[in-house]
């Protein structure tokens, strides 16, 4: 632990003269993992765990709230986990994009300047638990470990010191985009409340090396093929071009990390998303439809609603997203098997796997209103939400008014259906 300190505190006091000696270490990633990038990235969320639960937040008029422990420990498991993730993925868009900017390729050293550069983030996170100046406090942090990306990548990567400051825009900019897909696709797998528990099962390896076919190591390993594959793509746009490569390169790179082992896939077009709304739900007459595509930097998600209503008080309302060209981290919420139940007097909220759906429940009896949902494919979310007598009528109105037969099918053949 006092050297985990030390490193820690060298890396915030004095980058310039710590980062040589950092890369010059013989390092693994199990090593960097158990003794530095375990036990600082705990800080935020054990910081957040503690305000939350224990300590609460004043609501003004309201008074203190306080989540209950499960749902706390939940958010805990479930943050803790993605920032460890999100270490890994930052370490591969820094080795992708190395070349691109003059610098040289090294897994080890990507992973390296990942963690001790996010560093100040992850003590900054402590400050979570403070009033008031909580936000100012992760601000600092955060642009703080932007200045240490700035200083360890001419080190660790051999960036040219000329061309660490666009080294260090690209990666930055590339991680906040992932990051706002994350946040919204983890939102939309496990419903408004977003904190479900997390349970992992461990990687199955193959007896002949390499993790078991259809393994979610496997399917990891192919997903790092792919981001290696778009950054070569980039690579050679910046050769062809005089050293900058073409933005439609560089968002094929993000739009590969962002839809795991299918990156590249096309969202279905808003016409084709409304084909799915049907006329009637549960009985139901459909009063209003929409439908949306949004495209960011090559990546793609699409969105269909519709309102369905008996004139009489009851209402329900259907929403379709195709995650598209975001599907990795659908897909990543399913190898982490994220699950979850609590239960309160008159309702319960669960999320849960069938048959390889990812399943959300969400009933409040008091109300007679409830929500279910189902990720089909690793890529569709479908969802009914509203007044009815009991959640099985909610399931019947979903099962019995989308094809989920057909919508797999398209997941798993690409954007068209078939036929």
């Amino acid at each position: 632990m006092s050297s985990l300190i030390e490193r820690a505190k060298a890396i915030l006091l004095t980058p310039k003269t710590e980062w040589p000696v950092i890369a010059a270490e013989p390092e693994t990633t199990s090593g960097l993992y158990t003794k530095y990038i375990l036990i600082l990235a705990a800080l935020g969320p054990i910081a957040v765990f503690l305000k939350s639960t224990l300590i609460g937040t004043s609501v003004p008029f309201l008074g203190n709230y306080r989540l209950d422990m499960g749902t706390g420990l939940t958010q805990l498991v479930l943050t803790y986990g993605l920032s460890l993730v999100a270490v890994y993925i930052f370490a591969l868009i820094i080795n992708a994009l190395a070349p691109t900017f003059g610098a040289q390729k090294n897994s080890i050293q990507a992973l390296k300047t990942a963690a001790y550069c996010s560093t100040a983030g992850w003590v900054a996170g402590i400050g979570q638990i403070l009033p008031w100046i909580a936000l100012l406090i992760v601000i600092a942090g955060f642009v703080y470990s932007i200045y240490l990306l700035y200083l360890g990548l001419p080190v660790t990567m051999k960036a040219p010191p000329d061309r660490a400051a666009g080294y260090t825009a690209v990666s930055i900019v590339a991680v906040i985009v992932l990051y706002v897909i994350a946040g919204a696709i983890v939102s939309g797998v496990v419903g408004r409340n977003l904190y479900g528990g997390m349970g992992t099962t461990g990687p199955t390896i193959s007896s002949t090396g390499g993790f078991e076919a259809g393994s979610a190591g496997a399917a990891i390993e192919q997903w790092g093929k792919q981001i290696e594959a778009a950054g070569k793509q980039v690579e050679q746009s910046a050769e062809q071009q005089g050293g900058v490569p073409d933005g439609a390169a560089v968002g094929q790179l993000i739009g590969a990390i962002a839809g795991g082992v299918k990156g590249g896939t096309e969202a279905l077009p808003t016409e084709q998303m409304k084909t799915y709304l049907p006329e009637t739900l549960a009985g139901l007459t459909r009063t209003s439809s929409s439908a949306e595509r949004n495209n960011a930097m090559g990546i793609q998600v699409s969105e269909a609603e519709a309102n369905y209503s008996n004139g009489a008080g009851r209402n329900l309302q259907l929403e379709i997203t195709d995650t598209g060209g975001a599907q990795g981290f659908v897909a990543l919420a399913a190898w982490a098997n994220v699950e979850e139940e609590r239960e309160w007097d008159g309702g319960y909220e669960r999320n849960y796997h069938v048959d390889g759906r990812m399943i959300h429940e969400r009933w409040d009896a008091k109300n007679g209103h409830g929500e279910y949902g189902v990720i089909v494919g690793k890529r569709f979310s479908v969802a009914v939400s509203g007044n009815a007598a009991s959640m099985d009528e909610l399931k019947a109105a979903l099962t019995s008014g989308v094809d989920l037969a057909q919508l797999e099918a398209v997941a798993a053949s690409g954007a068209k259906p078939p036929g």
